[in-house]
C-alpha cells in the first residue's frame, strides 16, 4: 500500500489511494516487540574482510542505518552534501530517496575513506555488477561471522533516539510509552518521526520495530 500511494503521488493522484489502510479490510501490522534486535559493528571481525568496499560498506550500514542495497551502491561523489547524505531513489526500498545528517566527525572520516577509494564510482568495484558485488558481500560477512547486519540500522536508530531524546529506548532498557510524561510523549513522538524519516520510512509507528513502544 505504501508503493501505491508513492505511485498515486508522483501521477498527481494522490486521491485514488484511501488513506487508510481499514478502507480496504487490510489489519494494522503488528510493529510491538521489545525484543532488541541490534548489532554493534565488530572491529576485529571487520578486519577479517580483505575487500575494502565490503568493510566500507558495512561501516557505512552501522554509521548511517543503510539498507545492504544501500550500502553497497552508494556513491560518496552524488551522496556527499556537507552536511547531510542525499540517497538516490534507485538506490533506495520502494524507490524513495531520502536525506540522512552527517552529524559527527567519525561519519565525516568514514565518508572521506569512501570517496579515497571509490572516486567518481561507488562501492561496487567498477569491473564487477551489483549482484557479483552482493555475492561478495554474502561471502565475505559470512567468513567473518558477521551476520543479521540489519541489526546495524537498528543499533543506529536507537542511539539516534537517545541522541534526541536524552534518554534509551525501551528496547535499550528505556521507559515504555506508558511510563512517559506528557512532555516527554511529545518528545518521543517528535524522535520517532525524525528517525522514521532518516530510515525511509513514512509513518511514525514503524519505529516500534527499531525501538519498541
Amino acid at each position: 500500500m505504501a508503493a501505491l500511494r508513492w505511485w498515486a503521488e508522483k501521477i498527481n493522484k494522490p486521491q485514488v489511494i484511501a488513506k487508510d489502510n481499514d478502507f480496504y479490510g487490510i489489519e494494522r501490522r503488528q510493529y510491538v516487540t521489545n525484543t532488541d534486535h541490534s548489532r554493534t559493528l565488530c572491529q576485529e571481525k571487520l578486519q577479517r574482510i580483505r575487500d575494502p568496499h565490503i568493510q566500507l560498506s558495512l561501516q557505512l550500514q552501522a554509521a548511517f542505518g543503510l539498507r545492504r542495497e544501500e550500502c553497497l551502491k552508494f556513491q560518496p561523489s552524488y551522496a556527499d552534501q556537507g552536511d547531510h547524505l542525499q540517497l538516490k531513489a534507485s538506490w533506495c526500498k520502494g524507490g524513495r530517496e531520502r536525506i540522512t545528517p552527517i552529524r559527527t566527525q567519525a561519519q565525516r572520516t568514514l565518508l572521506q575513506q569512501c570517496h579515497d577509494l571509490a572516486g567518481n564510482g561507488s562501492m561496487i568495484p567498477a569491473h564487477k555488477t551489483y549482484v557479483q558485488q552482493l555475492r561478495a558481500y554474502t561471502y565475505w560477512t559470512m567468513q567473518a561471522t558477521l551476520d543479521k547486519n540489519h541489526g546495524l540500522r537498528h543499533r543506529y536508530a536507537q542511539d539516534r533516539y537517545q541522541t534526541i531524546t536524552g534518554w534509551p529506548c525501551p528496547k535499550q532498557g528505556g521507559p515504555l510509552a506508558k511510563q512517559l510524561t506528557p512532555q516527554q510523549k511529545a518528545q518521543d513522538h517528535a524522535a520517532r518521526l525524525k528517525i522514521s524519516h532518516e530510515l525511509g520510512h513514512e509513518r511514525e509507528e514503524v519505529t516500534a520495530v527499531y525501538l519498541g513502544r
